[in-house]
């Protein structure tokens, strides 16, 4: 009896798929997929979830100094000339951060291990590369997920059935997070 299903793919093949898949589920919420699919990338995303659940207070907050540009009205920074060098003019702030303890740490490692890099692209064609920001998911399982499932017991995801797919009837499904 095999551990899991093989999909029909090599092992690097279906390493990236299911990587591609849960990373879609939890940047968006839902996806569409056949249902063979679905319950392999319903055992990673779980997993990934309850991580997040365990390890969501695991944090300590800590005041650090940081050096920011100045900037001027127009968003430029300011330069001022030393030494007949134009050099930037950076004011200290203080700033409240989240530092990890070593077991958040180790699971947001674990998280990113699956996890695909996302990058939000603006839907305004005119700033589109500008624009552009990378989504840090781990965050968000720690946040946002972690909070909201804190008081379930596993089951984080739900499987709708939608029906065999037109070109192979292969059967489609929803695969949504509760």
């Amino acid at each position: 009896m095999a551990k899991y299903r093989k999909l029909g793919r090599t092992s690097d093949q279906r390493k990236a798929l299911l990587r591609s898949q849960v990373t879609a589920l939890l940047y968006n919420g839902k996806i569409i997929t056949t249902e063979a699919r679905a319950k392999e990338v319903r055992k990673i995303a779980e997993g990934l979830i309850a991580l997040a659940v365990k390890e969501k207070d695991n944090f300590e907050t800590v005041k650090v100094t940081a050096k920011v540009p100045r900037k001027d009205k127009d968003g430029k920074r300011v330069k001022e000339v030393v030494d007949g060098k134009k050099v930037t003019v950076y004011d200290t702030v203080e700033k409240e951060i989240k530092k990890d303890l070593p077991s958040r740490l180790h699971a947001r490692r674990q998280m990113l291990k699956v996890l695909y890099p996302v990058k939000e692209v603006p839907s305004t064609p005119a700033g589109r590369k500008k624009g552009t920001k990378e989504v840090d998911l781990a965050a968000k399982l720690f946040d946002e997920y972690g909070a909201k499932y804190a008081s379930r017991n596993g089951g984080y995801t739900r499987i709708i059935k939608i029906g065999p797919r037109k070109g192979d009837a292969a059967m489609e499904v929803v695969l949504e997070l509760v």
